[in-house]
């Protein structure tokens, strides 16, 4: 970007007139690369040492009256929030909330255009958003037209034995925007810019001559065709792509807790018709509809479009309300709705578990705010210690650990608020979830959680099993990578792994599509990490899908402790699926990750059959050193840094000074785990 100074507004004056001659010329507006956003106050780091060229663009250009109507293409990047688009002071659209390049279109109603001078002007959002633009002009036929030069039919099947494979079709010009595109009628497809969801693996489509890339995808398990392709007018072009299978998940079911539709959320753009391609085109087996406040449920549009056989919907409800976001299912979709207006939380919780059918309950995105309040926030949760606060009761079931529509700048907070509440004794399982209004701009399924059960036939799982999944921690969290771990050769996520010896055997498996990488892999016990290792390209088993494996052999420890593997890797830019930035920003930076992660293993290292959480410990513990503190402080010392915060914060809630002369000296003499725990604790507690 130029380093100067403008005026808030750019104009650009072009005489064009030697262009239209002709019907279906082209008028050119603007060719340059136009950065608009707002001096001295970028919205991403990336943005800070760029000037902006201008706060809002206001372009004058020479032209004739339109008798009919005109088609306005615009090359637009990054674009988060509502961009308001003014010809001659008459709204005509708005740019595409989308970060993708894309080009987009917007149809010039006849008579809007005038003879000599014309204004094309883009009226910012009401809060901070830097865009890229460049490449305006008007093509002078009627939008229909211009996005029907040449007709595309293509065809996706599964590699493996030819059949039709619900799919996304993702189209992109030679500079890698996302290509205007319409469907020929008589199809059922999900159809965005640059982007064709297909029920049945065909789509018709028809697109301005050009050179395109053609990517055919099927979401986390699948790997991608890819086709380049020139398009002349009048072209009527067959291509066929397959697709093959990448990441095997035998026993695994592809669930998204937390789906949504324009039809019933009234947000967002996917109607329920559109939806249901989606998951479909996505791989999601088992997915959740969670419109707000409303027992949606989408078997109907599944069957009629087509798709039933692909997944088995469970009805459900994002319960929206002031004292958080809860996914519930599933719901019977005739009682009624909870009453999500009660302010008392108890009283709420007992609202919606009113519903008969329910068995599972997920805190939503737990450090976003909505209607003021953010259920892990300073005021409500203690991060440290797991305890609640104010507002917040740890009443429900699962949390989400991953949603790829508000993925954290840090996605690692949530993961150790989670291990606090693990630590603190709450059974409180992680998942992993899209959060999806859209069609393409947050993708469907791109977070989401896999449920250990059979998954033979995707059309007839036993939501019972799920459900009975989801309360035992028989899950594993993706967004981009699926991380596995057994231990001992036997013991699963959400087992108890029980007559354990010396030595506990540790195997992790991080698996993913070619299209993905991972960067490192941990083990943690009790939330802290005891193993770590980068993964590098070579670790790759490509025919198997396995990114990496590693195995570790740990000393059983001194007491229970709950094991969990995650790996992590850089985020995916590809078009097909793009990591978008968090709709609540809370920091400049950014840095989207590819992540996948386990549920707990319960280690039962005292050997008596049931697991006992460092709280439990604690307590045993202060029990054990009679209520003094300073020998429960040297019988912490065997101990991991997480059984000592728990004893810590049950000095504090006994009323004990940790600053106390005593408890100071007895910590002096403490392992360095013991004495930062008392000092985190107490620093919190104060």
């Amino acid at each position: 970007m130029k380093n100067r100074c403008f005026p808030p507004f750019l104009f650009l004056v072009m005489s064009v007139s030697a262009v239209l001659t002709a019907q279906g010329a082209s008028i050119p507006i603007n060719d340059q690369r136009l950065h608009l956003g707002e001096a001295g106050n970028p919205e991403w780091a990336e943005f800070a040492g760029s000037i902006p060229d201008a706060r809002e663009l206001e372009i004058t250009f020479d032209a004739r009256e339109n008798e009919r109507e005109w088609t306005l293409f615009l090359r637009q990047e990054d674009v988060m929030w509502d961009w308001m688009v003014e010809l001659n002071g008459t709204r005509i659209g708005r740019l595409l909330e989308l970060e993708e390049p894309a080009i987009h279109t917007l149809a010039v109603h006849a008579g809007l255009a005038r003879e000599g001078s014309n204004t094309l002007r883009l009226v910012p959002p009401g809060r901070v958003d830097d865009i890229l633009l460049q490449n305006v002009w008007i093509e002078t036929r009627p939008l229909s037209e211009s996005l029907a030069d040449a007709t595309l039919d293509v065809t996706v099947t599964a590699a493996r034995d030819g059949s039709a494979l619900p799919c996304r079709i993702t189209i992109t010009d030679d500079q890698g925007f996302l290509a205007p595109l319409q469907a020929a009628p008589g199809q059922s497809l999900a159809i965005r810019t640059g982007v064709a969801y297909t029920p049945d693996g065909r789509a018709r489509l028809q697109l301005p001559a050009g050179n395109y890339r053609v990517i055919a995808s099927r979401g986390f398990e699948y790997g991608i065709a890819s086709r380049m392709v020139t398009l002349s007018s009048n072209d009527n072009m067959d291509l066929a792509l397959s697709l093959a299978r990448e990441v095997p998940t035998p026993g695994w079911v592809s669930c998204d807790t937390h789906v949504h539709t324009v039809t019933h959320s009234r947000h967002g753009d996917a109607t329920i018709e559109e939806r249901v391609v989606t998951l479909a085109g996505e791989g999601i087996e088992l997915p959740v509809a969670t419109d707000h406040n409303y027992h949606a449920d989408y078997t109907e549009a599944a069957v009629r479009l087509g798709v039933r056989r692909w997944f088995t919907p469970i009805p459900g409800n994002e319960v929206t309300t002031s004292l958080g976001h809860f996914n519930i299912f599933p719901v019977d979709p005739e009682a009624r709705v909870p009453n999500f207006r009660i302010p008392d939380r108890a009283a709420l919780m007992q609202s919606i578990l009113a519903n008969p059918r329910v068995r599972v309950v997920i805190l939503n995105h737990p450090r976003d705010v909505h209607a003021g309040f953010r259920p892990f926030g300073p005021d409500t949760f203690d991060p440290v210690t797991g305890s609640a606060r104010g507002n917040l009761r740890i009443d429900f079931h699962a949390v989400e650990l991953l949603n790829s529509s508000a993925q954290q700048p840090d996605w690692k907070l949530v993961y150790h608020d989670w291990f606090a509440l693990l630590n603190r004794g709450h059974r409180i399982f992680g998942v992993g979830s899209s959060d999806s209004h859209d069609v393409t701009r947050y993708l469907v399924g791109q977070g989401r959680t896999y449920v250990r059960m059979d998954d033979e036939d995707p059309s007839a799982l036993d939501i019972d099993a799920a459900c009975r999944a989801f309360r035992e921690g028989r899950l594993l969290v993706s967004m981009g990578l699926l991380t596995t771990m057994t231990v001992e050769e036997r013991f699963l996520p959400g087992d108890l792994a029980t007559t354990l010896p010396e030595t506990i055997g540790v195997r992790i498996e991080v698996l993913g599509p070619s299209w993905v990488a991972a960067e490192r892999v941990a083990l943690y016990a009790n939330g802290i990490e005891i193993r770590g290792a980068p993964i590098n390209e070579s670790d790759r088993s490509p025919e198997s899908g396995i990114i990496a494996t590693r195995e570790w052999n740990i000393p059983k420890p001194p007491h229970d402790v709950h094991l969990v593997a995650i790996a992590s890797g850089p985020g995916v830019h590809h078009p097909f699926w793009s990591i978008p930035r968090p709709y609540q920003r809370t920091s400049p930076d950014w840095h989207p990750a590819v992540v996948g992660s386990t549920n707990p293993i319960w280690i039962d290292a005292d050997g008596d059959g049931r697991f006992s959480s460092a709280r439990d410990h604690a307590r045993l513990l202060w029990e054990r050193a009679e209520n003094d503190p300073v020998r429960l402080i040297e019988l912490l010392r065997p101990c991991d840094a997480a059984v000592a915060v728990q004893a810590a914060a049950w000095c504090v809630e006994e009323e004990v000074s940790l600053s106390g002369e005593s408890i100071q000296a007895a910590l002096s003499n403490a392992p360095e785990p013991v004495r930062e725990a008392f000092n985190r604790t107490g620093s919190v507690e104060e």
